[in-house]
């Protein structure tokens, strides 16, 4: 199959062999494309090369064959954002979320439009925590793993002023104990209906969304973790 003038952004890329790179793509027309670039070591190859770090948007060419794309062309549509300390490891939680849970060769357009999102706002300094957090509802919302977020598994409406720990199968399920570990990995119903809005919550209720969403991610995840996760954690016990 003959991929042309496709455009996509470049996930992650390692050096293979003496002059290659095996590059992962989120590309608008096929979804996640595993991709040879040959030669991009040579000195010809640097602006090649350059143009596949991650983070960066792409135009690009490709021959697939099997599991692998052969590179044919590509170039930068944009400056890469220039990301440091936190905003550089969400950039990297986006791009190794996408990696893990999305299909090969299976084209997601709504997760093509939500990454480009989350990365422009990265690029501008948006609020991390919210960004991740709509991120991660359109990439399961885009794998068909989302579920409603104004209804609780029971059929009844999610109440803001209760608490809602969260089944990765059947949605928001009401806490009916006010235990201290519970609380703690759940989310606040305000939290849960902001987030199905659109709508930034507050800071306190914006955070109750964190571990409830995580635990969501780590099911479809399974047994390995991310690497950023482990990341944040180290980070977190640094401060």
């Amino acid at each position: 199959m003959l991929i042309e003038d496709d455009t996509g952004y470049v996930l992650h890329a390692r050096a293979y062999r003496e002059t290659s790179l095996l590059v992962d793509v989120l590309s608008a027309q096929h979804g996640r494309l595993g991709v040879l670039a040959r030669g991009v070591s040579t000195p010809k190859g640097q602006v090649l090369r350059a143009a596949l770090q991650p983070l960066q948007w792409i135009r690009f060419s490709a021959q697939q064959r099997g599991e692998l794309a052969q590179l044919r062309g590509a170039e930068a549509l944009d400056a890469a954002p220039r990301l440091s300390g936190a905003a550089m490891l969400a950039g990297f939680y986006l791009s190794e979320l996408t990696l893990r849970l999305a299909p090969r060769q299976d084209p997601l357009p709504e997760l093509y439009l939500a990454y480009g999102e989350a990365r422009a706002r990265l690029a501008v300094g948006a609020g991390l925590a919210w960004t991740l957090r709509r991120f991660e509802r359109e990439l399961l919302a885009a794998l068909g793993l989302g579920f409603d977020l104004e209804m609780a598994g029971d059929g009844q409406p999610v109440d803001p002023a209760a608490r809602y720990a969260l089944d990765p199968e059947e949605g928001p399920r009401r806490l009916l104990s006010e235990r201290e570990g519970e609380r703690r990995t759940s989310a606040t119903g305000s939290a849960l209906l902001a987030l199905a809005a659109d709508e930034e919550p507050d800071a306190a209720d914006l955070a109750s969304l964190r571990l409830p969403m995580r635990h969501v991610l780590a099911h479809h995840l399974g047994p390995r973790g991310l690497a950023s996760w482990d990341m944040l954690e180290q980070l977190g016990s640094r401060r």
